[in-house]
């Protein structure tokens, strides 16, 4: 019998999550970091989209970028679908495998190629079916996206993730389903840690990593740990992957990580600086911090930018503040942890992109001028400030219009759905290109907004009426709220606040 899976999980969904690395807006920024010329994304693919919110997300904001993608998971495609149906975006989304799909003859060149959560959990017969896909599909120039888990983070891991599908299918009782298994083996390899085996005392932080797994979404860990195909790879050998498709290392996805500062002491800066290899370079920067996970882009033919071209793309970038001023809390979190730029470069930028409006860096050049905060400076801080999730990349107005019609139908009918789940906390924003994170009662509130309810108190008492026909009652400091009165009072506090403070943003984001 043929197993359709591949051995990958398929008995419960994959969680609603939403991945800016495969915003082709945000490539362009971590790639003009790192000094590369990058062209406008026309085309782009991605493969396992999962419950399909990235790519939706893009495709409503991005109109003029022709989406494809698959994902095996006919639920989970059909999901996607109904999705994309609402926005009426650019996109065509299949169930297809990883096989059929790269097989199509009707696929055009692609710009960027997206792969989140995929490359650890698949086979290596499907592994090289995207290689070749990639070989034959990437346009020159292209950029490919692909996250993974490495080495050396996950070596300690990699006996107890054995351990946990080994009880999983062993011991499970396949009638109870894959969370059930998942708890059985959570259990015993917890009752097992607590017999001191030798394992545990030579890698203590096993036992932290445990208590971690016990708290998370068992829809996650059942795709994270228990996929019949599980393997961390270091780069180096990522590399000899992607060899025969072309693909160059060009840089991390992850912001932060171009931060030297936050992640390295100065000798492991130094010791770094003296090996000239690349991709050996991020091998042993990868055992400096500890690497787990890792998300790179890789290109076809990258040109690097002279330092006078890329001066002049970076001032060119427009970038808005989708947060309250008030409310950014300004530390930034590496390798070395928490650290607190230095208040007289941040402080004046954030007060130029105060009013949430999009403004390129060589404007706010001009206006920080007499603070003496030079481009450089600059540049830095856009980077850190955008691996925050304080600053994101704007499109031109005339994007902006466009993708309006898109992310307003989009939004609608992700917020509609916020009345009986918090899967989806994520919409599209017209301005960004994106994904803005917005949590249920806001986006129920939304809603409220949406049907003429003007004040805040309205929006409160809207919601309450929606959560009470459902039996739904509010959590507040651990403590269910029991009273009508005391979950309206508390939704009625939520409201004022998020009128104060979000909606304004969400407004200049051209969400609300």
């Amino acid at each position: 019998m043929n197993d359709w899976t591949s051995g990958y999980v398929a008995d419960v969904g994959y969680t609603y999550g939403y991945y800016g690395e495969l915003n082709p807006l945000r490539e362009k920024l971590a790639l003009l970091a790192a000094g590369y010329d990058i062209a406008p994304c026309r085309t782009a693919c991605e493969l396992g989209f999962g419950q399909g919110i990235s790519v939706n997300i893009h495709s409503a904001s991005q109109p003029d970028t022709a989406y494809w993608a698959t994902d095996f998971n006919s639920a989970q495609a059909g999901f996607a679908q109904l999705v994309a149906g609402a926005s009426g975006s650019n996109v065509s989304l299949f169930d297809q495998s990883f096989e059929e799909f790269c097989r199509r003859d009707d696929l055009p060149g692609f710009d960027s190629i997206g792969l989140h959560g995929i490359w650890s959990w698949i086979s290596d017969e499907n592994r090289a079916v995207i290689v070749d896909f990639i070989r034959r599909k990437l346009n020159v120039g292209g950029v490919v996206y692909i996250s993974y888990n490495t080495l050396p983070g996950w070596a300690p891991m990699v006996p107890m993730r054995h351990l946990l599908t080994e009880h999983a299918a062993i011991m499970g009782a396949h009638g109870q389903g894959i969370v059930g298994r998942i708890d059985g083996a959570i259990s015993f390899a917890e009752k097992l840690i607590t017999l001191n085996p030798q394992y545990s005392r030579v890698n203590p932080m096993v036992a932290e990593r445990l208590k971690s797994i016990k708290d998370q979404n068992r829809h996650y860990l059942a795709h994270e740990y228990f996929n019949r195909d599980w393997r961390p790879m270091p780069v180096a050998e990522m590399a000899k992957w992607l060899e025969p498709a072309k693909l160059s290392f060009a840089c991390s996805a992850h912001y932060m990580d171009h931060i030297d500062a936050v992640n390295l002491t100065p000798d492991q800066l130094t010791f770094l600086r003296e090996i000239p290899d690349t991709l050996f370079r991020e091998t042993v920067r990868d055992f400096m911090v500890n690497q787990q996970f890792r998300r790179d882009y890789w290109v076809r033919g990258g040109r690097k930018l002279t330092s006078l071209e890329l001066l002049d793309i970076l001032r060119r970038q427009r970038y808005v503040l989708a947060i309250p001023r008030e409310n950014l809390s300004l530390k930034v979190k590496g390798a070395l942890g928490e650290v607190e730029p230095t208040a007289a470069i941040y402080d004046p930028i954030l007060d130029v992109f105060a009013d949430n409006q999009p403004k390129t860096l060589g404007q706010v050049e001009q206006l920080v001028k007499e603070k003496n905060i030079n481009i450089a400076q600059l540049r830095e801080a856009a980077i850190i400030l955008s691996g925050s999730g304080f600053l994101h990349p704007a499109q031109d107005d005339r994007q902006i219009s466009k993708a309006k019609p898109f992310t307003d139908r989009l939004n609608a009918y992700l917020i509609d759905k916020s009345r009986s789940s918090n899967d989806v906390t994520y919409l599209a924003s017209p301005v960004t290109g994106g994904g803005i994170q917005i949590a249920r009662f806001n986006q129920m509130f939304l809603k409220a907004k949406s049907l003429g309810k003007k004040a805040p108190a309205e929006w409160a008492a809207t919601t309450w009426q929606i959560l009470a026909s459902q039996g739904q009652r509010i959590l507040k400091d651990g403590k269910t709220l029991e009273t009508p009165q005391e979950n309206l009072d508390e939704l009625t506090v939520q409201a004022n606040n998020f009128a104060q403070t979000q909606l304004p943003c969400l407004k200049a984001l051209a969400i609300a």
